[in-house]
């Protein structure tokens, strides 16, 4: 009886031996991850550039001021749609007719001017120098006959050398005279002509001084310079406006345009008549259709960004689209229909050439894991097109925080 109840206790230690051992050799096996799947299906997938964009009429006409005045009435109400010549503002103008009357009478002085030294200059002072030099030269013509009697008289012994000589000094006197007239009279139809020049420059500057002023004047009555929507009135009535500031704008904001900002990375990969998708988040659900038109040709400054501006025409019929919101851009690269997709997270990257896949083999209680190299073509935010190395149906792992090995067991979760 006692070597029985011995032999029953040494089983009993060796069962608790075995258990123990057991459960040291199942502690230090590592546990079988648990990973999330999804089957391989086809679906449309589109690659795309998503960025930001301000919305701007394709033929936008701004009136600005010419002049430093005040509004003194508005005719027009913002937002609604004018045809072309519908008064919209109106300026005051009682300072620019006192300027254009100031500029006619200028205007005037100065062709009157003009005409005298085209003319030839004063009348009686010219006048008065031919005349001096007609009396100059009718004296020399008789002082030259006195000399020329003198000098027959002293060859006679009839006059004295010192009368020839007194008369030879009369001539000389008389002949410096009139050569400083004939001088004075060429210097003064000289002066004239650069008189004529000078008046003709006076003139033209007083044509063109109340050309512009005329021109200021029309402008202080703004109308529409076509048919449209008046999409901006800054102004009010005795608002004192100066020199370029706006006062009206008017567009046909049927048809507008966006101007994208593409970031320098992203612009290689544009071209024109790319399908473009515009969400405004004032009206959310709504989207506006367009394409890329305009390709940037130079890269600017925004903000804390480098980017090119891409010109987007957009149809917008019912006129939602606002001049100057910010828009919400969607650029079409690339567009494929019934394609293989794979969701980003099943792909492995090796290198720069090297893409991978890890299919999930079915198995009770585990399933395998079988490494497979794939070709895969355009993306978008959360899936890739598979272009070789599955097919429809078969079930790839997401990788997460997995390190995946061919042939690893796993416990798969349901595929999504």
């Amino acid at each position: 009886m006692q070597s029985k109840r011995l032999k029953l206790a040494w089983l009993y230690i060796l069962l608790a031996l075995g258990a123990i051992v057991a459960l040291v050799l199942l502690s230090g096996r590592p546990p079988i991850p648990s990973v999330p799947t999804q089957v391989v299906t086809r679906a449309n997938i589109s690659n795309a550039i998503s960025t930001n964009g301000k919305v701007e009429p394709v033929t936008p006409y701004e009136m600005r001021a010419l002049v430093q005045t005040h509004v003194t009435k508005i005719r027009a109400t913002e937002g609604q749609f004018v045809k072309k010549g519908q008064p919209l503002v109106d300026l005051d103008e009682g300072q620019l007719r006192a300027d254009i009357s100031h500029a006619r009478e200028q205007l005037v002085n100065n062709q009157e001017n003009l005409r005298i030294a085209k003319s030839g200059g004063p009348a009686t002072q010219l006048a008065q120098l031919d005349s001096d030099i007609r009396k100059t030269e009718i004296e020399r013509t008789r002082l030259q006959s006195v000399v020329t009697a003198t000098e027959k008289l002293v060859a006679q012994q009839a006059a004295t050398q010192q009368e020839l000589i007194v008369e030879r000094a009369n001539l000389a006197r008389t002949e410096s005279e009139r050569d400083r007239l004939i001088a004075s009279r060429a210097d003064f139809v000289r002066q004239t002509n650069l008189d004529a020049d000078r008046q003709a420059l006076l003139v033209s500057q007083s044509q063109e001084t109340l050309d512009d002023l005329q021109q200021k004047m029309n402008s202080t009555h703004i109308i529409a310079p076509a048919d449209g929507t008046l999409y901006s009135l800054p102004v009010h009535v005795n608002d004192p406006v100066k020199e370029g500031d706006l006062l009206a704008a008017v567009a046909d904001l049927k048809n507008v345009r966006v101007r994208a900002f593409v970031d320098e990375p992203e612009l290689g990969e544009l071209v024109p008549g790319q399908n473009v998708g515009i969400t405004w988040d004032a009206l959310p659900g709504r989207t506006w259709t367009g394409h890329t038109s305009q390709i940037p040709r130079q890269v600017v400054p925004h903000g804390t960004r480098t980017v090119g501006e891409l010109l987007c025409p957009i149809n917008n019929d019912d006129q939602r689209l606002i001049p100057n919101t910010n828009v919400n851009v969607r650029i079409e690269l690339a567009v494929r229909a019934n394609v293989l997709i794979v969701p980003r997270g099943a792909i492995l990257f090796e290198g720069t050439q090297h893409r991978s896949v890890f299919v999930v083999e079915s198995g009770t209680p585990d399933s395998i894991l079988h490494k497979r190299e794939v070709n895969v073509g355009i993306s978008d935010s959360t899936r890739y097109e598979v272009l070789g190395g599955l097919k429809e149906g078969d079930v790839v792992a997401i990788l997460g925080n997995i390190q995946p090995k061919d042939g690893m067991k796993v416990r798969v979760e349901k595929p999504e």
